[in-house]
């Protein structure tokens, strides 16, 4: 099971893409609402989430999903259980992925020093220690982090490269897209 977090003011492609890709591939894939079941994206598209914070369990837990946006990213980071969930992703070597602005939350949590990482530009000195990349999204370990809506298609193959632990099962489901990765 992946959980998506959703909080209000959420990136609509940085959310949407990692969940319709990792559907395409038969993974279980959860949106969760932070504070609510309907949440607004900051372009005011609105997402009736499949749980709410409240009902999300650890059991059976494969990853985690912190789209970007803005306020979206400053309220997943607020939210004491979504902070539960990256530590118990973190600490049980769950698949961590972060894109956009969200990136500085592993950041400000030390998960990302030593690491190879990307994000939006301008969020860089919230990556504590990591190592700034240049592309659409980067994998070192079990954490993957997208640099925003632009590279969310790229961001989502990467994840699921990660979570099925198969680089070509990427690049099947891009060709069946017709997307080039």
């Amino acid at each position: 099971m992946i959980y998506v977090f959703l909080a209000t003011g959420f990136e609509e492609l940085e959310a949407l893409a990692p969940v319709d890709v990792l559907r395409r591939a038969g993974i279980e894939v959860k949106t969760v609402g932070v504070g609510a079941k309907q949440i607004s994206g900051s372009h005011n598209i609105i997402v009736d989430c499949d749980i709410t914070i409240d009902e999300a369990v650890f059991d059976g837990l494969d990853g985690i999903i912190l789209p970007g946006g803005l306020p979206g990213t400053t309220n997943l980071e607020a939210d004491a259980n979504v902070n539960k969930f990256i530590d118990f992703a973190a600490e049980n070597g769950k698949i961590i992925g972060a894109i956009c602005a969200a990136p500085m939350i592993l950041g400000h949590k030390g998960l990302l020093r030593g690491k190879n990482a990307v994000c939006y530009t301008g969020f860089e000195k919230e990556l504590d220690g990591a190592h700034i990349l240049d592309r659409p999204a980067v994998r070192d370990g079990n954490i993957v982090t997208g640099w925003g809506a632009g590279g969310a298609i790229d961001f989502a193959l990467t994840y699921l490269a990660t979570i099925t632990k198969d680089e070509d099962s990427a690049k099947k489901m891009a060709r069946s897209m017709r997307y080039s990765f």
